[in-house]
């Protein structure tokens, strides 16, 4: 095990140290990719996460003086033999040995959910070389890509054209929620990290997100049955974007438009709310043509994430 630099002293994270530990997210993703990517909302909501353990799940790494230079996460995915990791450090030395708590931490919990191994993500900038290196050097390879795609708003966008059989629902009503979690569910099978989950957890999950209200959340029916669903957040307001977190059709209901018109119909709600465009992330290797489809309605990639992946036993 790597040693922390002398002076340095670790402790759990507390939801009211989520502005200290933003501070510490801008500076880092500002040196490598440029800019500030992360919110205060985001912070906040990612350390009152339902289920999430601060006291065994969370790191906060502070110098002799008390400022903060590492943080880091083990987040288990409902009882799966899958964990997303996040280490954040400047800092080789402390990146390193928080590298070693969260991978001991991720076997711990998928000895937990009975598994005999676990699989382990971390998600990297493309443009951050130290920490691809870092990861390639434990084992780490490149399983997927997520593309941040960005359409930008100049006025009014018109409503999509409408599609023959094709209703949209608002998430305000229970009911509906209860059949997009189905929608949800079942879209995404097979999908890369995909688990899913029981109602109670997505709709705590949901509901407990700053950025997040049900006027949010559409159902799409066609000729009367779920097709699909849309789900779009404030995630990116800070930059006077809207956000499409999710956007997921039921394999029956492919080709015949929903998901286009799903992706015009936030377009036309953010630009009337005066949003400058809308942000949504995709996977590359999405066993849909997700890709192709963003691409087609004017969305272009403006930032590049791999996902690296290893199998821990």
């Amino acid at each position: 095990m790597n040693a922390l630099p002398a002076g340095h002293t670790v402790r759990p994270p507390r939801p009211e140290d989520a502005e200290l530990i933003l501070g510490l997210v801008h500076a880092y993703t500002a040196e490598v990719i440029g800019f500030a990517d992360y919110t205060l909302d985001d912070m906040c909501d990612e350390l009152r996460r339902p289920g999430f353990d601060l006291d065994r799940d969370a790191w906060l790494v502070l110098d002799p003086a008390g400022g903060p230079v590492g943080y880091a996460t083990a987040n288990g995915k409902s009882g799966s033999d899958e964990v997303d990791l996040d280490v954040v450090s400047a800092d080789p030395v402390v990146a390193d040995w928080l590298f070693d708590r969260v991978l001991e931490r991720a076997r711990e919990i998928g000895r937990e959910g009975g598994h005999d191994g676990v699989t382990v993500d971390q998600g990297v900038y493309r443009d951050d070389t130290a920490l691809r290196e870092r990861v390639a050097a434990r084992g780490f390879e490149v399983a997927t890509t997520f593309h941040r795609m960005r359409v930008d708003h100049d006025g009014d966008v018109p409503p999509p054209a409408p599609v023959p059989g094709l209703v949209l629902r608002q998430g305000v009503d229970p009911d509906v929620r209860r059949v997009v979690h189905e929608v949800w569910n079942a879209s995404f099978a097979g999908q890369f990290g995909f688990v899913p989950k029981a109602f109670e957890d997505w709709h705590e999950a949901l509901d407990r997100k700053s950025i997040f209200d049900w006027t949010g959340l559409w159902l799409a029916e066609l000729d009367g049955r779920p097709a699909g669903f849309l789900e779009c957040t404030d995630q990116f307001a800070d930059e006077d974007r809207g956000y499409v977190g999710h956007l997921g059709v039921l394999p029956g209901a492919r080709g015949r438009g929903v998901a286009r018109h799903l992706l015009r119909y936030a377009f036309h709600r953010d630009a009337a709310a005066g949003r400058v465009g809308t942000v949504l992330h995709v996977d590359s290797n999405n066993p849909t043509p997700a890709l192709d489809l963003y691409e087609s309605v004017g969305m272009r990639p403006v930032l590049v994430i791999d996902v690296w992946r290893a199998r821990l036993t």
